[in-house]
């Protein structure tokens, strides 16, 4: 039996499934065969209260699988920069295969919205041309680029760097991210 629950939010969860932060990474190389392992690289799956692994060509195929790993997003392999949710995924019950299908998946909506493209708000990774606002201690909150509902973003991502020297003079505000270059240099937004 293979459990999975689905979560909105961009902070990852303790639950079998929740959406959560990664970074840039290359997936393992080309899509797993269909059923091998549950929702491997190139497999597609529905939505719903019970994500469940269909053909990507299905009218139920709503997300594929950019890269899967495991462990946790906060501990292992980044997600490709592309990913639009992240699908905590294991296996529970007596029939569990084994360690192979417990992880988690980076996923890529089958058609837009992608709210995982630079400048979108809401995707579970901030990279370059992403707008975050500052939520107080010292945390960001990433934002769409475009003012929908009046907010305007206070900061846009203009560059990733190694450390924050790099970072060019009119740099305003540095925000963490993982990967080989774990600084994003920012500056504010026009208007703010």
């Amino acid at each position: 039996m293979v459990a999975v629950l689905l979560l909105t939010a961009c902070q990852g969860s303790g639950g079998t499934a929740a959406d959560g932060r990664g970074r840039p990474s290359p997936g393992p190389p080309g899509p797993s065969p269909y059923g091998v392992v549950f929702l491997g690289p190139g497999d597609c799956s529905s939505r719903g209260p019970e994500i469940r692994e269909v053909f990507c060509r299905s009218e139920k195929a709503v997300a594929k699988v950019l890269a899967r790993h495991l462990g946790t997003p906060a501990s292992g392999h980044p997600c490709p920069d592309a990913t639009d949710f992240v699908l905590h995924v294991s296996e529970t019950g007596t029939g569990a295969r084994s360690r192979l299908t417990t992880g988690y998946a980076c996923m890529r909506n089958l058609e837009p919205p992608h709210p995982g493209d630079p400048g979108q708000g809401g995707g579970p990774l901030t990279v370059v041309g992403d707008c975050v606002t500052a939520s107080g201690g010292g945390e960001v909150t990433e934002t769409a680029c475009a003012d929908t509902g009046g907010r305007a973003p206070r900061y846009r991502v203009e560059s990733a760097v190694g450390r924050r020297a790099q970072c060019a003079d009119d740099t305003d505000l540095y925000v963490s991210l993982r990967g080989p270059k774990p600084v994003g240099c920012a500056r504010r937004a026009a208007g703010w």
